[in-house]
């Protein structure tokens, strides 16, 4: 996977951008701005012009709007077909690397909140838990959908009416090697 690419997923600002984006298929500064409200104007347009130059992200659509040109973003690399790539190979090695890059964000909205003067672990409505299952893999498939459909409303919410960014992960380990059944 693209190294530039992998440090977008490392920042969480650039990740929900990227995934906006991705999810979107197209969107635009203005749509962006709307629904990260929290993403100063600023900090948007230079994301947005880094991911440009990395050839992360391309212009496919310019408008002029009362003297100004609104660009239509959509994601020049394929994260999905990257993903597939390293699926296919079986690759050990490049899907540790996108582990690990995937904890990371956690770990760094962690740590952050951690180092808040101002929080309360129950009231902020943080967490995480394990709950270890015997599953065949149509099994956590369908968890997983099911799981998906719950969050899909909530990703949809705009920020405000008491609204903070949570940032939800599925983690599925992998089957234990030479378990005894």
């Amino acid at each position: 996977m693209n190294d530039k690419l992998m440090d977008c997923f490392v920042n969480p600002t650039k990740c929900k951008l990227i995934l906006e984006i991705f999810s979107n298929n197209r969107t635009t500064a203005k749509q962006l701005g709307e629904k990260f409200q929290d993403i100063s104007k600023a900090t948007l347009y230079r994301y947005l012009n880094k991911m440009l130059e990395d050839d992360i992200i391309k212009v496919v659509e310019e408008h002029k709007i009362r003297g100004t040109v609104e660009k239509v973003y959509a994601m020049k690399l394929d994260i999905a077909d990257d993903v597939k790539t390293i699926i296919n190979e079986n690759s050990g090695e490049e899907y540790a690397q996108l582990f690990t890059q995937y904890m990371m964000v956690f770990l760094k909205e962690f740590y952050e909140y951690a180092k808040r003067e101002e929080k309360d672990i129950l009231k902020d409505g943080s967490g995480f838990s394990v709950c270890p299952v015997y599953a065949s893999v149509d099994e956590i498939t369908e968890a997983s959908k099911k799981i998906a459909s719950i969050l899909e409303p909530l990703r949809n919410n705009s920020n405000g009416e008491g609204r903070k960014m949570h940032s939800i992960g599925l983690i599925i380990t992998p089957p234990k090697e030479d378990e005894e059944q």
